[in-house]
């Protein structure tokens, strides 16, 4: 049920982005169109009515279909999803990794040259695994959520107690993926848009081996104009960036000077020959990305360690308590993940081929932007209001009761006799 509510939210407030596209970023549009229009029509005419066929199919097939083919179809919207989600970060990718294309003969637009490197880009091929894991790892803390709250109130025990291990153990194993994933996609990013690597670091000048280290907390000026004290892990840097102790990491000094004089000559007054993005916003939504999702699999694994069958003692109240709040932490480095993904590009809009700036629709003034703007935040906030609300609900109400023994087979039960919530 909490999928269900999730999912019509979903589709509700993800139409808005198609008419951005026309609206505010018409300059945009024009440039990548050929070539975004190709994974976004895969991802609607494909994946998103894959989805939703099954989808139906499972809402409307209980005690209708044979019980495994039933089954089969929320896999098949599973799968659904997750090609969903490939088509769509693949024209994320072509934004932080454009490939597969040629460039028209009047040079203002971008065109599709070969799809199939536009689908195999090496961006999407790591952001995919990042994206899936992380996504799993929130649906499993908000798993161990619900049961935490129904096992802080003694209800519904034999049903929580195994399905909050199901959780504990799915944060744990997708925030191994996460990390796995996460490094071969931080090997791709210094190889595609070394700027944004230098940036999560605050990185100003180029250094290799002990002085490519990595910060865990700056206090001062993370923006490079002073440092009051850090604390800092020597190769660390380097071996994220290269998987080698001794390798190089790029600065930002001298990759602006590459960028204004070598790559992207054409585009460096416009940016005053600064390349490097809004530098506090990187550096911090890079750690607090990790940072919240280390605190999600510490509560998974203490979770776990309290509440193993030898345990002495009770979980305590408070335990429960922070279990609850475990299901945003997630949720939370999903949000500054994407952040840092998409503000670490600027101040491209695609990398190397277009500035944000020259995106923009030329003839929508700023204040109507606004407008939209804070109308669309108010209607969102609206109906997250109303989602939690709902979710919030379904979650106190519960599972259904399972059928006892001297019960009849669900499956014989006629439509007429068949309670409405069961659907």
């Amino acid at each position: 049920k909490i999928f269900l509510i999730n999912f019509a939210m979903g589709i509700v407030t993800g139409i808005v982005q198609e008419f951005q596209f026309g609206m505010n970023w018409s300059s945009y549009s024009r440039f990548v169109g050929d070539v975004f229009g190709a994974p976004l029509a895969f991802e609607g005419l494909m994946a998103f009515f894959f989805e939703a066929t099954f989808i139906g199919l499972w809402i409307f097939g209980w005690n209708k279909l044979p019980r495994g083919i039933h089954l089969a179809t929320i896999w098949m919207t599973v799968i659904g999803t997750w090609l969903s989600a490939y088509f769509i970060l693949a024209a994320n990718a072509f934004m932080q990794n454009p490939q597969g294309f040629q460039m028209s003969e009047s040079g203002h637009r971008a065109e599709m040259a070969d799809f199939g490197a536009v689908l195999t880009n090496p961006v999407v091929l790591t952001q995919f695994p990042h994206t899936i894991f992380s996504a799993i790892m929130f649906a499993a803390g908000v798993i161990t959520a619900v049961c935490a709250w129904h096992l802080v109130r003694g209800q519904n025990l034999e049903l929580m107690r195994p399905a909050l291990k199901f959780g504990l153990w799915g944060t744990i194993i997708a925030f191994a993926g996460v990390v796995l994933s996460g490094d071969q996609l931080g090997l791709v990013m210094v190889n595609t848009q070394p700027m944004k690597m230098a940036a999560a670091e605050a990185l100003f000048n180029s250094a290799c081996g002990a002085d490519a280290s990595f910060s865990i907390f700056s206090i001062g000026t993370p923006d490079g104009t002073g440092e009051v004290w850090s604390l800092r892990v020597p190769y660390a840097l380097a071996f994220l960036s290269t998987h080698d102790f001794n390798g190089c990491v790029e600065g930002i000094n001298d990759l602006n000077n590459l960028y204004a004089t070598t790559k992207f000559p054409q585009f460096a007054d416009q940016v005053n020959g600064n390349f490097a993005p809004i530098l506090w916003v990187t550096y911090w939504s890079f750690r607090w990305m990790m940072g919240f999702g280390g605190i999600a699999v510490l509560v998974a694994i203490a979770g776990l360690w309290v509440t193993r069958k030898n345990a002495k003692r009770p979980v305590a109240r408070w335990m429960w308590k922070i279990a609850i709040w475990q299901a945003p932490l997630a949720l939370f480095g999903i949000l500054v993940g994407w952040i840092f993904t998409e503000m670490g590009r600027q101040p491209w809009i695609v990398f190397g081929q277009m500035l944000t700036q020259d995106g923009v629709s030329p003839n929508v003034p700023g204040w109507t932007v606004l407008i939209s703007l804070v109308a669309f935040t108010l209607i969102y906030l609206a109906l997250a209001i109303v989602e939690f609300g709902l979710i919030f609900k379904t979650v106190k109400e519960g599972p259904q009761p399972l059928p006892g023994p001297d019960d009849p087979d669900p499956s014989e039960v006629s439509v007429e006799n068949t309670p409405s919530t069961v659907y």
